[in-house]
């Protein structure tokens, strides 16, 4: 019975495993062909903030840059209400339609739609191809088959668990434990190994990326800071850079 258990446990860490290979190995092959000196000019707040935390960052930052000029009000109940209609670029224009021609919506329906808006993505698209960001695909392909090979490793944990009480003898038991050994060892391995060569490859910021931002001064807004100063904070550090608890509350609504 217990080899019926092993046969698909085996066969889960390796396919998942060697799917993580191959992500690694065209991540690796695409950040070859990128530039090795990416060049800082034209980053400004939102490319910071795509940087520092993608898409939904920028939808933040832009929410908090709109509701300090005066053009949304931003409640701590869920709603986002807009106040001047007239977008100032093409985030808050799109920010805008994405509330619709009533003027008000949920905050957290908001946040998602603008998040997968064009105009976010390009922002995005640029910095991968400046060699800052890593690309959407290549971040999401690496996070899937990190968690594939997560699932396996607690499947053939579990399956280890479930085969030691089907046989409770010593004898058995130690043989079901070497066995169950090679699917462990090995999504283990792959896992360790992935925390090296493919982590870079999960993060926002490509590895170029990561070092422009160590470069920026972090600011940690006090209640004299500067709008500048804010606006700097949430693009680096998110809404916890924000002091006013009403507004804090605003953009985590889920």
């Amino acid at each position: 019975m217990w080899v019926l258990l092993l046969i698909p446990t085996c066969a889960a860490a390796v396919l998942s495993c060697l799917r993580l290979v191959r992500v690694a190995a065209i991540a690796d092959a695409l950040a070859d062909h990128l530039p090795a000196d990416a060049r800082p000019s034209g980053i400004g707040l939102y490319e910071t903030a795509y940087l520092a935390g993608g898409p939904a960052r920028v939808v933040d930052l832009a929410l908090v840059r709109m509701a300090g000029l005066g053009r949304l009000h931003l409640a701590h109940t869920g709603w986002t209400t807009v106040v001047d209609p007239q977008g100032r670029g093409r985030l808050e224009r799109a920010l805008i339609s994405a509330i619709g021609p009533e003027g008000q919506c949920r905050t957290a329906q908001l946040k998602a739609a603008l998040a997968a808006h064009p105009t976010v993505r390009d922002i995005g698209d640029r910095l991968a191809l400046a060699g800052l960001a890593t690309p959407a695909v290549v971040r999401d392909r690496a996070l899937r088959a990190i968690r594939h090979v997560r699932y396996a490793l607690l499947w053939a944990a579990a399956m280890l668990l479930l085969t030691v009480v089907l046989n409770a003898d010593g004898a058995s038991a130690r043989t079901v434990l070497a066995w169950y050994a090679l699917p462990l060892v090995l999504t283990g391995g792959t896992l360790l190994m992935a925390r090296v060569d493919v982590h870079a490859y999960t993060a926002w910021a490509a590895p170029a990326g990561q070092r422009l931002l160590g470069t920026m001064r972090w600011p940690h807004v006090c209640l004299t800071g500067t709008a500048d100063d804010l606006l700097t904070a949430v693009a680096i550090r998110g809404p916890e850079a924000v002091q006013d608890p009403r507004l804090r509350a605003a953009l985590g609504q889920r």
